[in-house]
């Protein structure tokens, strides 16, 4: 995105979009599904200047998502790349989102895709590579040896050999990356980092793991996938993050919404306080939590129940999306 930007490129008028979202949380309104998705679409390819994207990124973040917004923006996000091949078989994929990493657990977001592969079902995990200051999937899958995947082929292929897969969002969808790139110059994040945790990029059914920080997003988002997402997309799981991550905590399981042809249903009660840990990596480094996941794996050490409950209710919804 450039302020000057190129002459056979329209310019999108963004300033009475801005005029809208950006006279703070009191007075500012909300767009209607369509001006959102208009308004994407402009920033996505690149129609709107850098001040105004600025502006509208900033005004977002301080405003806070509608529906209808979230909706638009979605409509646009997941029309900006070419939708990836459902996989053969009996499962539909199952989505993993990680774009936060772990800080102050190890991060065993690798030990669910690990386990939901062993059990047939094409996993693929999306996200960043790194994250300063944190341990990221990706980087933990790589000191596992899996490589991450550079094409849809890739994808099929994993499915096909039990693996599950990471795809960087450069590849996935490189306009979407962008947006989340502008965190680094902003120091905020910004929509689309909601928006690529409840993407579907299969051109079918899949079963979407997503994950919520503040409590005003398990409403937005339960919202969202009662209302306004479409159902033949697939269901979703949502559950407040693991430091931000889609795998349950290993210590107390947290409380799972299933979401099925816009009906929502509690699929797991958040467990009671507790003080009988399981165990878990000492050691937070990529190194360490992938040897330990590995020793889990050939059941050298007991896989935290509620990461071996959520596989199950993950395997039986992703096959039930087949039949």
């Amino acid at each position: 995105m450039n302020e000057d930007l190129d002459k056979n490129t329209e310019r999108f008028a963004a300033a009475p979009f801005i005029k809208e979202i950006g006279r703070g949380v009191k007075g500012a309104r909300s767009m209607s599904r369509e001006d959102a998705r208009a308004l994407y679409v402009a920033m996505l390819e690149g129609r709107v200047s850098d001040l105004e994207l600025g502006a509208i990124l900033l005004a977002m973040r301080i405003k806070g998502e509608s529906v209808e917004e979230l909706a638009g923006f979605m409509d646009a996000a997941e029309a900006s790349f070419a939708p990836l091949p459902s996989p053969p078989g009996e499962f539909a994929p199952v989505l993993i989102p990680s774009y936060n990493g772990a800080r102050k657990l190890a991060n065993l977001t690798p030990l669910l895709a690990l386990l939901l592969a062993r059990e047939g079902v094409p996993t693929l995990v999306h996200g960043v590579r790194t994250d300063p200051g944190r341990i990221t999937t990706s980087e933990i899958l790589a000191e596992l040896g899996l490589a991450e995947a550079a094409s849809s082929s890739d994808i099929l292929d994993a499915a096909a050999n039990r693996r599950p897969v990471f795809i960087p969002i450069e590849l996935l969808a490189p306009s979407l990356a962008h947006m989340l790139s502008l965190r680094r110059i902003l120091g905020v994040r910004n929509s689309t980092h909601t928006l690529v945790k409840i993407l579907q990029p299969y051109d079918g059914p899949a079963l979407r793991l997503v994950s919520y920080t503040h409590p005003e997003y398990l409403q937005t988002l339960g919202e969202y996938f009662t209302t306004a997402a479409p159902p033949a997309r697939g269901d979703a799981f949502l559950m407040r993050g693991t430091e931000g991550e889609t795998v349950a905590n290993p210590h107390r399981a947290p409380q799972i919404d299933w979401f099925h042809g816009g009906q929502r249903t509690l699929l797991v009660e958040r467990d009671a306080p507790t003080d009988l840990l399981a165990e878990v990596p000492e050691a937070r480094d990529a190194a360490t939590t992938a040897a330990w996941i590995a020793a889990a794996l050939r059941g050298e050490v007991p896989i935290p129940p509620p990461i071996v409950a959520q596989v199950a209710h993950c395997v039986r919804v992703a096959r039930s999306l087949r039949s």
